[in-house]
C-alpha cells in the first residue's frame, strides 16, 4: 500500500519541497467534526487537524460526517451540534476559519426515504449533496436514487469513484455518471497511491479523462494528515489542477 510514498524526500529534489495546497483552496471532503463518526473523537484533535492544514495552505473547511443507517445514523441535529462544539473549540483558541457542516450521505433504503419525505439534506454548497455507495457493489437502485434526488432540485456528488473496486474493470461506468448529471470527487490521497495500485490507477483514468470535479482529502485521522505532506503527492496534485476544471474554489 502507499507504494508512490516508499521514495524518500531527497530522491525527488535535493531541496525539501514546500507543500502548498492554496490552489486547492477548500477541502470539502473531511471527518473533522468531533465524535461522530469514524473521524475526530473530539474537538481539541480536530483543531490540531485544522490547524496543520491551514499550514498546507487550505483556508475554508466542508465537514462532511458519514450519515450511515447501520454505523453512523447521524442527523441534521447530531451534525450540527458538533459543528457547534467545533467552532467553540476554535473560537476558545483564536483561530479566525470558515468551517461549514455538511455531510456523505450513504445511499441506502434510509436515504431514498429522506428524499420522497422531502427532507432538506446538508449540502455542500447551494444544492451539492455528497453521497457514497457501498464499497462491496453498488445498490440496484443506483440509477433511481440519482434521479430522485436530481428530481428534487440536488446536485448529485459522487465521493470517491475510484475507491469502489468493481468499477475498475467498467471505467465506463465513470463517464456515464457524469453523464447521469453527476459531479465526481477524487480523494487527494487516491492519487498518491495511499488506498492501494488499483485505486490509483483508477484516479489516474479520471485524471486523464478530465472527470473530476472536486477534490477532497477525506481526512480521518493523523496518518492521513502526515500523508498529505508527501512531495510526490503534491506533484501528482498539480497534474489535476493544470488538466482537470477542479471547482473547489467556487465553494
Amino acid at each position: 500500500m502507499f507504494g508512490l510514498f516508499k521514495k524518500r524526500k531527497d530522491e525527488v529534489k535535493n531541496e525539501p519541497v514546500k507543500i502548498d495546497y492554496s490552489g486547492i483552496g477548500v477541502d470539502m471532503h473531511s471527518h473533522l467534526l468531533p465524535g461522530i463518526d469514524d473521524g475526530s473523537p473530539d474537538a481539541p484533535t480536530s483543531v490540531n487537524y485544522i490547524k496543520k492544514m491551514m499550514e498546507l495552505g487550505y483556508k475554508k473547511f466542508i465537514t462532511t460526517p458519514h450519515v450511515y443507517t447501520d454505523l453512523y445514523p447521524n442527523t441534521r441535529e447530531t451534525i450540527l451540534a458538533a459543528h457547534q462544539r467545533l467552532t467553540e473549540e476554535l473560537a476558545k483558541e483564536q483561530i479566525d476559519v470558515e468551517v461549514v457542516a455538511a455531510a456523505e450521505y450513504f445511499m441506502d433504503d434510509l436515504f431514498s426515504d429522506r428524499l420522497k419525505k422531502n427532507e432538506p439534506l446538508l449540502t455542500l454548497h447551494k444544492n451539492w449533496v455528497l453521497v457514497e455507495i457501498s464499497f462491496m457493489s453498488p445498490p440496484p437502485d443506483l440509477d433511481t436514487l440519482l434521479f430522485e434526488l436530481i428530481m428534487n432540485g440536488y446536485q448529485p456528488v459522487l465521493a470517491h469513484p475510484e475507491r469502489y473496486n468493481y468499477y475498475h474493470s467498467k471505467r465506463q461506468e465513470y463517464n456515464r455518471f457524469k453523464d447521469k448529471g453527476c459531479l465526481l470527487q477524487t480523494n487527494l490521497l487516491s492519487l498518491g497511491g495511499y488506498y492501494g495500485r488499483s485505486v490509483q490507477d483508477a484516479a489516474r483514468y479520471l485524471v486523464d479523462e478530465k472527470l473530476i470535479d472536486l477534490i477532497g482529502t477525506d481526512l480521518h485521522h493523523e496518518r492521513h494528515l502526515d500523508a498529505l505532506q508527501h512531495p510526490l503527492l503534491f506533484a501528482e496534485v498539480q497534474q489535476v489542477l493544470q488538466t482537470n476544471n477542479i471547482l473547489n474554489s467556487a465553494l
